[in-house]
């Protein structure tokens, strides 16, 4: 219990400019997923998901509408998963998912962000193996057994369920998605979820020093403000 993650929620931005980057990574998955398993969100089940974030992210519907109908082309940028990993300030771990359509362009704006802020980038696998890939939605509610039991009836596999402060968290593995999801829509009338999606959580957590705060909190934004970043995960808690 009381296992950490981080909630990939954007704050509200207090910028253009920086509504117009929460709106763009929302867009640029919401493609990807539409371009890969299809246009109709009812039969693409990350599909669905993308725009129920988006809609959380209060990115408008005409930027959702446009990033599908741009999927529905024959023809479009050609967008693929990166992943980096490496130590930031004060030697938390730190793992960095991006999509891009230029490798050599992404790894260097990653980049940038570690050595400006005297972190370390690392190879695959430095840092990866201290986080579990797992499915974590969080909802309302306060019957923590009646959602173990929805979850096992569907043979659904279930890595840890919490109940906390009104909220039920299930963390899953991040191959149970799909299965964890129906179970619970099917479980709870109306459900809504406040998470749902896929996150790299620590197996521990480290804290840094106060020193150390203001150049973790620069590296992070840094890496946010990269239009190729999509999620950044650390161990900080």
């Amino acid at each position: 219990m009381g296992r950490a993650y981080q909630n990939r929620k954007e704050s509200m931005a207090k910028t253009s400019d920086q509504k117009a980057r929460v709106y763009s990574k929302h867009a640029r998955v919401i493609y990807v997923t539409a371009k890969q398993g299809g246009v109709d969100p009812d039969g693409n089940l990350a599909l669905r998901s993308a725009i129920d974030r988006a809609k959380r992210d209060q990115v408008p519907a005409h930027v959702v509408d446009k990033a599908i109908d741009k999927a529905k082309g024959s023809s479009g940028e050609d967008f693929a998963p990166a992943r980096y990993e490496g130590f930031g300030p004060g030697g938390c771990m730190v793992i960095v998912d991006c999509l891009t359509d230029n490798p050599n362009r992404t790894i260097g704006d990653v980049r940038v962000c570690f050595t400006k802020t005297k972190a370390k980038l690392g190879t695959p696998g430095s840092v990866s193996h201290s986080f579990d890939h797992s499915a974590i939605f969080v909802f309302a509610g306060d019957d923590e057994e009646a959602a173990l039991e929805a979850l096992m009836m569907a043979d659904a596999d279930v890595e840890d369920i919490e109940c906390e402060d009104g909220k039920i968290t299930v963390f899953a593995p991040h191959t149970e998605f799909a299965k964890v999801r129906e179970a619970l829509t099917e479980a709870f009338d109306g459900i809504e979820f406040e998470v749902e999606e896929i996150q790299f959580v620590p197996r521990e957590t480290a804290s840094i020093s106060a020193e150390d705060e203001p150049m973790f909190e620069k590296f992070i934004d840094m890496l946010n403000d990269v239009e190729d970043v999509q999620k950044v995960y650390h161990n900080v808690g």
